[in-house]
């Protein structure tokens, strides 16, 4: 059978080459979803300035609240206790330990462009030994002094850095090679800048010659709880502790985009070669009819799909390969994956992107090839000419569970989830109510075309008469064209749309109650004494520092955060015309000094906490706090932030500084020209309006946007794909229809015509479900995020996909047909 098979192939190529193409891109796709996943599992980061160090020794990067099964990451550097160095040294096995302070340095002047320029990190001299650096001339600092990696800076230059937003003069005393972008003081000066000395920010481990690194490693790790050792390519994360949130994020997007795109890859995969074996009706009951047996027929069916499968699968590591490394590069650059991660795509990824489109290959030639092999002779040719035939009780089973699905994931975005959080069982509703509408498609078609089959009739008249007549009786046929254009509708339309509506109800949330009419910013941070000059500027009527984190609330245990923790904001107290982003309903931000807290009503109703009472919170670096409750104020539901005093949030960040200030100008008064003034005396800082506040607020959200944007974008290239596939298969196979018509009397254009309206019919019939099923899940989600029952978005968007979808049938229908056409209806045919 495997030879008929292979011998035949050349009459059939239309329905073979479909199938290979969806399983080229769709092994792509998956293959690229699972390198991303890979990344994101191995975090490979090679070390460079610690590269000397066997062993590095950092804080632990998590927190595992009490009663909490999954640790939330912590994204501020939580390093190690200086206390600590001394008992490392002592263990044994190791040679030599050397503590490593981390601290961000803009330098001007000498060795440096015009203006603020960056320098990444400054660092105490010791712990050059580590990288190691080399002193190509000069000497070791000492206080006063520094040494620096800018290339042409000279030896006894004066520097001047901006630390903490103030500038500082050094002396440089030597120049290094080694890794760019590091600035070296001496110890006591680097203890004095830091802004916690009593944390490294890592420690590197010398082990003597001969010792076991792995048992040195198993005496450190003994030490204490709360610290990470690290070897071999793990050392690099200590050098890039973002790294390691990023690296959890890029697992999430990989494994939600992933299964998204696995299953869709799968439908489309089974759809197309179920499609292809439809068309191939009558070569199966002539096969029956001359003594074949089920059991052949369901064996070359199956022996075609491996055929396919097969070599497309190795085809589409090329493909998959090159996919994966672009969406890596793509989410480096926008801040969502960490660039120092190597990227990594092994078998494993290979094996399941293989691994899903065989298994969709040959599961739908099993289901193919059961009905083929089942169905009698006569009756296949009778089906073979027009399908009528689609019911089975095991798709009626699996299109309601899929329905089913969908309907439970509504309930539960509709009455469980709070805002962004709804997206979560929203977004996998999509495919649950596309594939449950796919799998009964028949039945839906027929009821779109009641809608739409007298307005096309009134438009087209005689073609849309013949036309019509067309589709009702060819329902099943009119069913599998639909589809992919309904998958390709609703699946764009809902993510797009989702993510329209959540950055808006996003921005609203943010801007409802913020008050400032503008922002000072520097990312070398603001120095005290600017605060207390532009309090004093003319026109000033409030300024406080804006500061942003992540924390967790310890205690009460019932706070209504998830795993990824709770958002913090860090302002200064303030009285009633403040900048701070709120509307009070209980206590006053005049006391948010200290250990001090303002919470949002939802979160103090839900811990049962009032003015007065006493949190438990672990900030962003790992430290345990007690706070006080000294204000609540009205908040959005999923939005909530937590109010802390500035000091205290950014006193427990990674890089200490205070990088906004927030000014509320008196009423009437333009205050950005005064701003920009006293601006000007200090370097690196610049005035900015309340929109960049607002787009800054919302770079996170717009970045997730931008993400899910790309992939979908993907997945709607790869079900343009299968609808491009499906109308061209089907419209080459009516070549017999075509020339009877002919044959008939019936013109080129006027068969071109009926095709034309058919298309229409296809596209309305697709777009309508489409939009149904998009809507099945932006309803609730969109009630929830935004109040509104109605997603927000530009129309454009929409129009956008309707054209596009338009555009592919009508030319996957009208190309092929009119190739097609051409040729003379007397010249013998054969079915693709």
């Amino acid at each position: 059978m495997m030879r008929l098979a292979v011998r035949t192939l050349r009459f059939r190529k239309g329905g073979f080459i479909a199938t290979f193409v969806a399983v080229v891109f769709g092994t792509a796709i998956v293959m690229a979803c699972g390198g991303l996943m890979e990344t994101g599992i191995r975090s490979n980061v090679a070390p460079e300035r610690l590269a000397a160090a066997p062993i590095v020794v950092t804080g632990n990067q998590s927190h595992l609240r009490p009663g909490a099964e999954d640790p939330t990451p912590l994204p501020e550097r939580v390093g190690v206790p200086t206390s600590l160095l001394e008992r490392i040294r002592s263990v044994e096995g190791v040679s030599a330990a050397i503590g490593d302070y981390t601290f961000p340095v803009a330098m001007l002047g000498a060795g440096a462009s015009k203006g603020a320029s960056t320098v990444a990190e400054g660092h105490n001299w010791s712990s050059a030994a580590l990288a190691p650096y080399q002193l190509t001339s000069g000497r070791a600092p000492s206080a006063g002094q520094v040494v620096t990696t800018a290339p042409g800076a000279k030896i006894g230059d004066r520097v001047t850095f901006l630390l903490d937003g103030a500038p500082t003069a050094f002396t440089v005393s030597g120049i290094v090679q080694g890794p760019a972008g590091h600035a070296f003081f001496s110890d006591r000066d680097a203890r004095r800048i830091v802004d916690n000395p009593a944390r490294f920010a890592d420690v590197g481990v010398l082990i003597a010659p001969g010792a076991d690194l792995d048992a040195v490693k198993d005496r450190i790790e003994a030490l204490d709880a709360g610290i990470t050792v690290r070897t071999g390519i793990d050392r690099g994360l200590a050098e890039h502790p973002g790294g390691e949130s990023q690296a959890v994020a890029l697992i999430a997007i990989a494994g939600s985009f992933g299964g998204i795109a696995t299953m869709t890859m799968m439908f489309v995969v089974a759809s197309t070669l179920a499609l292809s074996a439809q068309h191939r009706e009558r070569e199966f009951a002539l096969l029956r009819g001359i003594g074949t047996t089920p059991g052949q027929v369901r064996r070359m069916i199956l022996g075609e799909a491996l055929l396919v499968s097969l070599p497309a699968v190795l085809l589409g590591v090329v493909p998959g390969v090159f996919l994966g490394r672009f969406l890596f590069k793509e989410l480096g650059a926008h801040g969502v994956a960490s660039t120092v991660i190597e990227f990594s795509q092994g078998w494993i990824p290979f094996a399941a992107g293989a691994g899903a489109a065989v298994l969709a290959a040959v599961g739908a030639a099993l289901i193919a090839g059961r009905r083929s092999a089942k169905i009698r002779p006569v009756e296949a040719l009778m089906e073979a000419s027009l399908q009528r035939k689609w019911f089975s009780w095991l798709r009626l089973l699996f299109g309601v569970l899929f329905l089913g699905g969908g309907l439970a994931l509504l309930i539960v975005t509709a009455t469980v989830m709070t805002g962004p959080l709804a997206g979560a069982t929203a977004g996998p509703s999509i495919l649950c109510w596309a594939i449950g509408v796919a799998l009964l498609g028949p039945f839906w078609t027929k009821a779109a075309l009641l809608v739409w089959r007298w307005p096309v009739q009134a438009l087209t008249r005689v073609n849309g008469r013949l036309a019509i007549r067309n589709v009702t009786a060819r329902s099943v046929a009119l069913s599998a064209a639909a589809m992919p254009v309904m998958l390709a509708v609703g699946i764009s339309t809902a993510n797009l749309y989702m993510q329209t509506t959540q950055v808006h109800a996003a921005s609203e949330a943010f801007t409802r109650d913020l008050r400032a009419d503008a922002v000072l910013v520097s990312s070398a941070g603001l120095s005290p004494q600017l605060l207390a000059e532009v309090r004093e500027t003319p026109g000033v009527a409030s300024a406080s520092a804006f500061v942003r984190s992540t924390g967790v609330i310890d205690e009460p245990r019932n706070a209504p955060f998830d795993e990824e923790g709770a958002p913090l904001i860090g302002v200064d107290a303030q009285g009633a015309d403040g900048t701070a982003p709120v509307r009070l309903t209980s206590g006053s931000l005049a006391g948010l000094t200290g250990s001090t807290v303002a919470l949002p009503d939802y979160v103090a109703d839900k811990i049962d906490r009032r003015v007065g009472s006493e949190i438990d919170m672990t900030l962003g670096d790992g430290t345990a706090v007690k706070l006080r409750v000294v204000a609540t104020f009205a908040a959005e539901r999923g939005y909530e932030s937590i109010i802390l005093p500035a000091s205290l949030v950014a006193a427990h960040t990674t890089d200490g500084l205070i990088t906004q200030l927030l000014v509320r100008a008196a009423p009437g008064t333009d205050v950005r020209p005064a701003l920009a003034t006293v601006a000007a005396k200090h370097p690196a800082v610049q005035v900015a309006d309340r929109e960049s506040l607002v787009a800054s607020n919302a770079e996170d959200l717009q970045t997730q946007a931008w993400v899910n944007y790309m992939l979908v974008g993907m997945l709607i290239a790869y079900t343009a794909v299968s609808v491009v596939n499906n109308l061209v298969s089907t419209t080459l196979r009516r070549r017999r229809e075509f020339a009877l018509q002919r044959l008939t009397g019936s013109t080129r254009a006027q068969v071109l015509r009926m095709l034309t309206t058919e298309s229409t019919l296809v596209w309305l019939t697709g777009i309508t479900l489409g939009t149904l099923v998009a809507l099945a899940c932006l309803i609730p989600f969109s009630a929830k995020v935004s109040g509104s029952s109605l997603p927000t978005g530009p129309l454009w968007i929409y129009l956008l996909i309707v054209a596009t979808a338009g555009a592919l049938t009508f030319l996957s229908t009208v190309i092929p047909a009119t190739t097609t056409l051409r040729q003379s209806p007397t010249q013998p045919t054969h079915t693709d």
